[in-house]
């Protein structure tokens, strides 16, 4: 569903997915991003350029990451209160996926994913403000319980509130939000590699997994069908 709040009108992940015309893009944590397979710097060089003339181009949208054989894209909309994905976002995922048609760029979306570290705190704010000096972060648009690079670089922080404290368990935890039709593929792989299963409870929204020696992952997908679960 498609909400209006303030002049911002917002975007859940499953009605991005279902929109004609964005099938380049998966919603990934907060963001939709895209990769396309530019082949050279040189012809990514050219895709950002042609980006950059589209109408819908603001300061600091969209983040672009270029690399000798590839361009990503991610699109998210920033406001005093929000942080995700807008009608703005959907109108710009279009144009840039024209862009790229016209250039011969191809989009690979199995190639995108965010990685987000989630630290579990009994004392929630003391914890979070040593982190936030420490890593130069800012909080995230209306929600204490994250830290964000401001430069749009590191991967955000959550904090998570215990309730007791938990020392037979790690309380550092890297989330990997993949591509909703790669999550199976993802899990797949880190169980072949000695990881196991450790709950899918909360799926499909995200599994826990853990390595050999018991430390804990969560694999995370956005634009899931249903009522959103509690985050872990």
């Amino acid at each position: 569903m498609t909400y209006v709040e303030g002049k911002v009108e917002r975007v859940r992940p499953q009605q991005f997915h279902e929109t004609a015309g964005l099938e380049d893009w998966r919603v990934v944590g907060e963001g939709a991003c895209a990769y396309f397979r530019a082949g050279s710097l040189t012809v990514g060089a050219r895709f950002v350029q042609a980006i950059s003339e589209l109408p819908g181009v603001g300061a600091g949208h969209p983040d672009i990451d270029v690399r000798y054989d590839g361009v990503t894209v991610r699109l998210i909309t920033l406001t005093a209160d929000f942080y995700g994905l807008s009608a703005r976002d959907v109108e710009l995922a279009r144009q840039i996926s024209a862009v790229a048609r016209t250039l011969g760029i191809p989009a690979d979306p199995s190639a995108v994913q965010t990685v987000q570290v989630t630290v579990d705190a009994l004392a929630g704010p003391d914890v979070v403000r040593f982190w936030r000096a420490l890593l130069g972060y800012a909080d995230r648009a209306n929600s204490p319980e994250d830290l964000i690079d401001p430069r749009r670089r590191g991967a955000p922080f959550f904090f998570q509130q215990l309730d007791a404290p938990r020392p037979q368990r790690n309380r550092v935890h890297v989330d990997v939000w993949v591509p909703y039709d790669q999550a199976e593929a993802r899990m797949a792989a880190a169980i072949a590699a000695g990881g196991r299963l450790v709950s899918d409870a909360y799926a499909p929204s995200h599994w826990v997994l853990a390595d050999p020696e018991g430390n804990e992952a969560c694999v995370g997908v956005a634009g899931w069908t249903g009522p959103e679960p509690a985050r872990r």
